[in-house]
């Protein structure tokens, strides 16, 4: 029998190689974009595109229920993917970007959740992914914000997969490492968009990010999108689908030491890690 799911965040990166696999693979595929225009390409690449603004309750509830209207009423899955990521030193980001953050990294991903459970409930059993990172587990310096959203994230899934024990309803938290996406890119347009037009204590660190983190070139252990389809298929088809599903060797090893080190000498490793003033 023939599943189905709806992926947030289709236009490029893991939700478009998500999307891809899972249709290669036999699911109907309800690719989920912000956007009309990326909508039109993704039907134009033969998907079941659906515009869904995880930024609008409104855009959430039509998506929705145009999904249900096409399914009879069912849906086996939901991979809440869309997010973004405000690049900033604490101090120097605003509440309205924190705010903005949170809309599309929790909020969205909340109330979406909540929407598709009660069809869940009614059939019986579904799978709920959320797309996290590694920064859902441990921090990194000027990642405040997106820090706090991906723990947020975490905390909220944590909990609803205890009050769904026994529903025949999963839930499943991936946690990638460095992915070839328009993460970093798309970081940059905010950064310049925000942070880059005001004066700022972290100016020296703001340069070297430019020049490193919104510009990465190739290393072994960047890993491609499809790494995060293959933990993704397994918490689908899995009869006992993990928790928790690290991407990458730096994320299991780091997902390691966040539990084995005392707070003060995770944070000596991970200041080798993060960007500091020179």
């Amino acid at each position: 029998m023939e599943k189905s799911i709806l992926i947030t965040g289709c236009s490029t990166g893991i939700g478009l190689c998500a999307a891809i696999l899972l249709k290669q693979r036999g699911y109907r595929v309800f690719a989920s974009a912000r956007k009309a225009a990326d909508v039109e390409k993704l039907r134009a690449q033969g998907f079941e595109s659906i515009l869904l603004d995880v930024n609008d309750s409104t855009s959430i509830q039509q998506a929705v229920e145009q999904i249900l209207a096409l399914t009879g009423g069912k849906l086996d899955a939901l991979f809440n993917n869309a997010g973004y990521l405000q690049a900033g030193a604490v101090e120097d980001l605003t509440r309205e970007m924190d705010r903005a953050q949170f809309e599309t990294n929790v909020f969205g991903a909340m109330e979406l959740t909540r929407r598709v459970l009660p069809v869940m409930r009614k059939q019986g059993y579904g799978r709920i992914i959320q797309n996290s990172s590694i920064l859902g587990i441990i921090t990194l310096p000027y990642y405040g914000a997106y820090n706090a959203s991906k723990f947020a994230l975490e905390g909220y899934s944590h909990t609803l997969r205890q009050e769904l024990r026994g529903t025949g309803i999963h839930v499943s938290i991936i946690n990638p490492g460095p992915i070839y996406s328009n993460l970093r890119q798309n970081a940059h347009q905010h950064y310049q968009q925000t942070l880059a037009k005001q004066p700022s204590a972290h100016e020296t660190v703001y340069k070297k990010m430019e020049q490193s983190y919104f510009k990465p070139k190739k290393n072994f252990i960047t890993q491609q999108p499809d790494a995060v389809v293959k933990k993704l298929i397994h918490a689908l088809e899995s009869a006992h689908p993990r928790a928790h599903y690290y991407v990458g060797f730096p994320t299991q090893l780091l997902a390691m030491l966040r539990r084995l080190l005392p707070d003060g000498a995770l944070d000596g490793v991970l200041a080798k890690i993060g960007f500091k003033p020179k």
